[in-house]
């Protein structure tokens, strides 16, 4: 074909594909150009809030799922197989929802399960919460590649449920307020970056202080496979927060203070107590009443106990060694007056917090210094990191600010080195902080593993706060036993804000 040829069939083909192009155009029916119109909106509006230009190409493909219809993504529809027809709509109809699931849990909210009784009575274990991610502003997805109804790990077959080949640095999105005192909040669990595959809990930091760095490493039969987790993608934690940056917080016989002024307790905020039921073993009924779930029902052992320890600890002993059988529950003070007014219950004693086998953060000043869970922080308290305030680098400060300094803020080869810490290869007098940090806790204050054990929790960490408890399952019982708390659908996730707030305002 001569060049003359050429040109010319070039010419026919571009005006057969304006021609067809205007055909399609015309051939759209109104409720098309309408819905293109709303998703585009939507879509253009997306953008600006996520700060993200370069999403606006994809309105071109949008443009041709509604309107010109060149990429045939409904050839389904035209198969004259009935199998292939109804196995591509249900595809179809799967896909639509999954993307739908995506963005909804990514940047408005989504349910999530409590787990462990850190948070009762104010959460209880088999609550479904829903999650509202827009109050704090939604986090942009670090691993934006991943499957939405799975957290980080495929069930079943095991493996990543996610991907890292593409990543994004933190950012989030603006939100409604920020963090406040009392706050509940779910985060991504601090520790869980390093996790061991057989044993997660206590978390990989712990084993190690527990068990030594070459035993938790080395024993794969024991502690499995040593692994490395994003962000977004560890472990899901709910806590109270009870410290904000830049405050000063310290805890004294259970009570926190913050700034050198006391905080107030939540009303279900529960300690763990000794008490000894005089007329026997306590009856379900009993236990029922007071509260108190199955697991939280223990009875002491007490062959080879010391009975004058017993007598000396107020505990009945009866002439012939006998000893009325002593429990140890979870209590909130309302529970506490409910058995002291029972004629049947002897001694109630709070339960000493010395001998806590977990380390408390960070473990070098914690040994040294003494601190137990009921008393933590020392005489001055611990400073809670905000951005843009500068510590000195003493010893001590090194040892509380060590794991934000390397690990949050990616500083890997941080050091204390001849008693000077090392930032990237330099001498380090001070440090700025680039995050702001929250110190957290759970309401069920003896039975929490929270900040006291692994530091604090770094902003890029937060997720949402829960809004309402959307249904709530009772493990202890049937579903035709009481097993759904009715009682609990649609409550509010946090009564006990409130009290903050009036702390907040005085």
């Amino acid at each position: 074909m001569d060049s003359k040829n050429k040109k010319a069939s070039k010419a026919q083909s571009k005006g057969s594909f304006a021609d067809d192009f205007k055909r399609r155009l015309k051939e759209t029916k109104a409720t098309r150009w309408v819905r293109f119109g709303v998703v585009a909106l939507i879509w253009v509006l997306f953008s600006l809030w996520v700060g993200a230009w370069w999403l606006w190409p994809v309105l071109i493909l949008l443009f041709d799922i509604y309107i010109t219809h060149y990429i045939p993504f409904t050839w389904w529809k035209s198969s004259k197989n009935p199998v292939v027809k109804t196995l591509m709509s249900w595809v179809d109809a799967i896909v639509y929802a999954l993307i739908l699931v995506y963005f909804v849990f990514s940047f408005l909210g989504q349910n999530y399960q409590i787990p462990s009784s850190s948070l009762e009575k104010t959460l209880l274990t088999g609550d479904y919460l829903f999650v509202n991610k827009t109050v704090y502003g939604p986090r942009v997805p670090i691993t934006p590649i991943h499957f939405p109804l799975v957290h980080n790990t495929w069930p079943i077959v095991g493996g990543n449920s996610y991907s890292e080949s593409i990543t994004n640095s933190y950012h989030r999105l603006k939100g409604l307020r920020s963090v406040e005192q009392g706050d509940i909040v779910v985060f991504n669990f601090p520790a869980g970056d390093t996790v061991m595959t057989k044993a997660q809990n206590p978390d990989y930091y712990q084993l190690v202080a527990a068990y030594g760095y070459d035993n938790v490493n080395r024993d794969r039969a024991k502690f499995g496979e040593k692994i490395w987790r994003p962000v977004d993608r560890r472990e899901n934690y709910v806590k109270r927060v009870v410290g904000l940056p830049g405050q000063r917080l310290k805890i004294v016989d259970g009570q926190i203070y913050i700034d050198g002024t006391a905080q107030p307790m939540p009303e279900n905020v529960q300690f763990n107590y000794y008490f000894q039921s005089l007329t026997g073993p306590i009856s379900d009924a009993k236990w029922e009443k007071l509260g108190v779930a199955l697991d939280d029902r223990i009875r002491l052992g007490l062959n080879g106990t010391d009975p004058e320890a017993l007598r000396f600890n107020g505990f009945r002993v009866d002439d012939n060694g006998n000893v009325p059988p002593i429990y140890r529950s979870p209590l909130t003070a309302a529970m506490v007056a409910e058995l002291r007014r029972d004629p049947g219950i002897g001694n109630i004693m709070l339960e000493p917090a010395e001998g806590d086998p977990l380390m408390l953060y960070p473990f070098g000043i914690s040994q040294r210094d003494g601190w137990t869970r009921a008393n933590y922080g020392g005489n001055d308290g611990i400073l809670i990191p905000k951005k843009g305030l500068t510590v000195p680098m003493t010893e001590d400060n090194w040892m509380l600010y060590e794991r934000p300094i390397r690990v949050y803020e990616n500083h890997p080869s941080a050091e204390w080195r001849d008693g000077h810490v090392y930032i990237d290869g330099k001498i380090a007098d001070e440090y700025t902080f680039a995050m702001d940090y929250y110190f957290m806790m759970g309401d069920n204050r003896d039975n929490s593993l929270d900040s006291r054990y692994w530091g604090f929790v770094p902003e890029d960490h937060v997720i949402g706060t829960p809004w309402r408890v959307l249904i709530s399952f009772d493990k202890d019982k049937g579903i035709f036993e009481g097993g759904i708390r009715w009682n609990r659908i649609f409550k509010d996730a946090n009564p006990d804000k409130e009290a903050f707030a009036l702390q907040s305002a005085q």
